[in-house]
């Protein structure tokens, strides 16, 4: 009896730890979130959201840093996703576990750490002058996408590793070729984990400064881009510097830009919950 009454009150003990750790770490969140929407709300018009910046950007809208950061993210994930996805289906299912597959594990993982403006200098030396891409959408994504290639590659391989070997046996065992099995087994069972190692990837490219500061954001920009190879401007950038270089700045504009890039990421999160969602219903495990 004493020995279930210890039990009770051990497990007891850690449910309130587990509840209390999550409420210190989301009320700030909600809180955060909650004031920028307090704050922003009042500047969200139809203006703001369509027209082009005015007035030493303190007037007028944000539509080129909108179009800025979805031609920014959407590059991103046209050169890191599939290359991102085609490097993890490689380390899981083809190469080899030996010493070189563990490096280039380890190597991912420290990439995956390295801070956003070194990827910005990497990317300046390589794309904007190197390569003679100048400062562009074009360098800036491919920028963007060496930063976020760690997080989708490591994130791909564990959820390409979580699909039960079963599955790829009885392929096998039925005539399928391994590519037949990847391809019609392995990776829609584990598009739920592949899906949120490319949202977590996309996010983090959709609210950088650093990288696109050096390769590819324009200070002021009041018309939308017309190439790949144009400057834009972007939602993180654009509210650091009318954060901290323009004197004077309605906090309102500051405030209103910051919960559209919130609702951005959000957006982007929704999108990519309803796919995982679907894609787990489908799950035969």
């Amino acid at each position: 009896m004493k020995r279930t009454l210890d039990r009770d009150l051990t497990q007891r003990l850690g449910f309130s730890l587990l509840t209390l750790t999550a409420l210190v770490t989301v009320v700030p969140i909600v809180a955060v979130i909650a004031y920028v929407v307090k704050e922003g709300a009042p500047a969200i018009s139809w203006e703001f959201l369509s027209a082009m910046p005015r007035e030493g950007m303190r007037a007028g809208g944000i539509l080129p840093a909108i179009v800025g950061t979805f031609y920014l993210t959407l590059g991103t994930a046209v050169f890191s996703v599939p290359l991102g996805i085609a490097a993890a289906i490689y380390l899981s299912e083809y190469a080899r576990e030996n010493w070189l597959t563990r490096l280039i594990r380890i190597a991912i993982i420290n990439l995956a750490g390295i801070p956003s403006v070194v990827y910005g200098l990497f990317g300046m030396g390589l794309f904007v002058l190197f390569l003679k891409f100048g400062t562009s959408i074009l360098a800036a994504s491919l920028t963007l996408s060496i930063m976020t290639l760690p997080v989708i590659i490591s994130a791909s391989e564990e959820a390409l590793r979580a699909v039960p070997q079963s599955f790829r046996t009885v392929s096998v065992s039925l005539g399928g070729t391994r590519w037949q099995t990847i391809r019609r087994i392995v990776l829609p069972q584990a598009l739920p984990g592949i899906l949120t190692g490319v949202i977590l990837g996309l996010e983090r490219a959709a609210g950088e400064t650093a990288p696109i500061l050096f390769t590819g954001a324009a200070f002021f920009l009041p018309q939308l881009p017309n190439s790949p190879m144009d400057a834009t401007m972007a939602l993180p950038y654009h509210l650091f510097v009318i954060s901290t270089q323009v004197p004077e700045m309605p906090f309102q504009i500051q405030y209103g830009t910051a919960l559209v890039l919130i609702a951005f990421v959000l957006g982007m999160n929704i999108i990519a919950t309803v796919i995982r969602s679907r894609a787990r219903a489908k799950r035969q495990w």
